[in-house]
């Protein structure tokens, strides 16, 4: 193993609507690359020799919502991302999804770092990186409606709670949702409620639409709201996760094992 601490990008810059934005690092280990945001929280990793796969658990499980859409559909299918974090999610949509995937990211330093150090492509005809505050470039007119599959996963540097969660954001989010659109959520955090975050959610999207997984070892629990709620029977969703493992090597089989409707 080894381990190796990297340069920084930093902005010192701030806005009256831009707080001052954190310094932005990567230290390896072994064969992995990890993402820092100026402290030792890992805000996101990368296998080096495997540059587009999903390294971290509760980041394999923000694909849960492959479970509500015919495989061969996917590529048909438009990805947001709310925090671009290593690009991990930004990366898997648009290289092995084939997706049309838009990602919202507030500090232009990470953004960089993604394309620098983290094999992040440059935007084309699929794939789009936005610099913006999240809770607002949301609302915007163009993107309502449009979004078949949400991954949030908005945490500062001190990886202490959500930054956006409150009911306003998660209505929105709804809002962005195609007619079967699905949107999972990472509720790590060592401020967070999660039973607070999770009504919320219930409020935006019905507490019928609202999945949750059992958290991992590391604390993260990943929450999957339906814009519309369904009830697949257990043999389909059996069918689809053993699709996904041949498609696309997640470990969606052993996901049902642990994820189940909240009601």
């Amino acid at each position: 193993m080894r381990y190796t601490s990297k340069p920084t990008l930093t902005d010192k810059k701030s806005s009256p609507t831009l707080p001052t934005l954190p310094e932005v690092n990567f230290s390896d280990y072994g064969d992995v690359r990890y993402l820092h945001l100026g402290t030792l929280w890992v805000q996101g990793s990368m296998l080096l020799d495997e540059p587009y796969e999903i390294e971290l658990e509760y980041v394999q499980r923000m694909m849960a919502g492959l479970l509500f859409f015919e495989p061969l559909a996917v590529p048909k299918l438009r990805a947001m991302q709310l925090g671009l974090g290593a690009a991990t999610l930004t990366k898997f949509c648009h290289k092995k999804l084939r997706m049309t995937t838009t990602a919202i990211e507030i500090n232009p330093q990470v953004i960089t770092a993604c394309r620098t150090w983290f094999k992040l492509a440059k935007d084309d005809q699929r794939l789009t990186v936005i610099q913006a505050d999240a809770g607002l470039e949301i609302q915007k007119p163009q993107h309502i409606e449009t979004v078949d599959m949400l991954h949030v996963d908005l945490y500062d540097h001190e990886a202490a709670a959500p930054v956006l969660d409150s009911q306003a954001f998660y209505d929105h989010c709804y809002q962005l949702l195609a007619e079967n659109g699905v949107m999972t959520v990472n509720l790590f955090g060592r401020n967070a409620s999660y039973e607070k975050s999770l009504s919320k959610i219930a409020e935006a999207f019905g507490p019928q639409a609202v999945w949750a997984f059992t958290p991992t070892k590391e604390g993260n629990t990943v929450v999957l709201a339906q814009r519309e709620p369904t009830r697949p029977e257990r043999d389909d969703l059996l069918l689809k996760a053993s699709d996904i493992e041949s498609r696309w090597g997640l470990p969606a089989r052993k996901w049902l094992r642990l994820f189940r409707p909240v009601m």
